[in-house]
């Protein structure tokens, strides 16, 4: 029997996603699962992740003997060659070797890279950046994740740590970012850094739609969208303020890659990418060299939640 289905997975702090591909890259089942938040072992991570395959293995209809391969994409430094995860900010795992116990369960091949890297990828070789040689790419979610294709190959840097233009400073006397630097671009326009606006403007007294989606933490992507269909000043001010820093990070790359495309995902993009997009737009000229701007386009990525998913086949069919 034909080893037809690739398993992939995108594992969060939170939830795993998951998707079986037949032979066509056609999706044939999903699953979304919670993991367990906060002090959770590296071997209950694990558990998740066997668990979630097993349950997508039984519930699709599939046979054991008709995987190919499984592959993750998951937030950290990830030793994509020996399958290591060396470090990861939401997840219990450090220099954890990942692949050999799946390897062990299932009697495939396992795959396992950086989420954003495989985002990116994923949308090189099945979405927006298809047909693009030199791509950066920037996901804007909880925090900001960077992914770089050069010279159509994914790029991943010194002890696979590259991509991190999330911590380009771009103020030195600007907000505290999780990393420990200031005036980074995630601490500007990622959700931490809009939130984080939003409740400093809120505690000056000021109204706004979404002062309650900023309480426990980070707002979910479609409290922004309902605050900006209501014209929500403060909520304008935040992606205003996101969108300029994202222009001039944009423009950095673009001058510093000469790319052929500059992509932009993520579950904010997702939510209000078409606003980001023309803000972006607007501004970008300014920071780039004239003579590489229109060289260069600039674009939303097209997979939406799948990009990870995605970029995981890439990686396997890429060995």
């Amino acid at each position: 029997m034909a080893k037809a289905y690739n398993l992939c997975l995108d594992i969060g702090g939170t939830k795993v996603l998951g998707a079986i591909f037949d032979e066509n890259r056609e999706i044939v089942y999903r699953l979304k699962k919670k993991t367990k938040e906060g002090g959770e072992s590296t071997d209950n991570v694990e558990q998740v992740i066997i668990s979630v395959a097993e349950e997508m293995i039984s519930a699709s209809g599939i046979k054991p003997s008709q995987l190919h391969a499984i592959s993750a994409g998951a937030p950290g430094v990830i030793d994509q060659a020996d399958g290591v995860v060396l470090f990861s900010p939401n997840l219990p795992w450090r220099d954890y070797d990942i692949r050999t116990p799946i390897e062990k369960k299932f009697g495939v091949p396992f795959y396992i890279g950086n989420d954003v890297n495989l985002g990116v990828l994923g949308e090189y070789q099945y979405g927006a950046a298809k047909g693009y040689h030199n791509v950066v790419g920037f996901f804007v979610g909880t925090g900001m994740g960077g992914g770089l294709i050069l010279d159509g190959r994914l790029f991943t840097g010194n002890q696979f740590k590259a991509g991190e233009y999330g911590h380009m400073v771009l103020d030195p006397e600007g907000p505290l970012c999780n990393c420990g630097q200031r005036g980074c671009l995630e601490a500007f326009s990622s959700k931490q850094g809009m939130s984080a606006y939003i409740r400093q403007q809120v505690s000056r007294g000021r109204k706004c739609a979404m002062a309650d989606s900023i309480q426990g933490g980070v707002f979910k992507s479609k409290a922004l969208k309902k605050a900006l269909a209501k014209q929500d000043a403060v909520a304008t001010e935040a992606v205003d303020r996101a969108c300029h820093y994202l222009a001039v990070a944009t423009g950095n790359m673009i001058n510093t890659i000469s790319p052929d495309v500059v992509i932009y995902g993520g579950g904010v993009i997702e939510a209000v990418g078409d606003i980001f997009l023309q803000k972006i737009l607007a501004e970008v000229d300014r920071y780039c060299m004239p003579s590489i701007r229109p060289t260069v386009e600039l674009k939303n990525a097209a997979l939406g939640d799948d990009s990870v998913l995605y970029g995981a086949l890439a990686a396997i069919e890429q060995g």
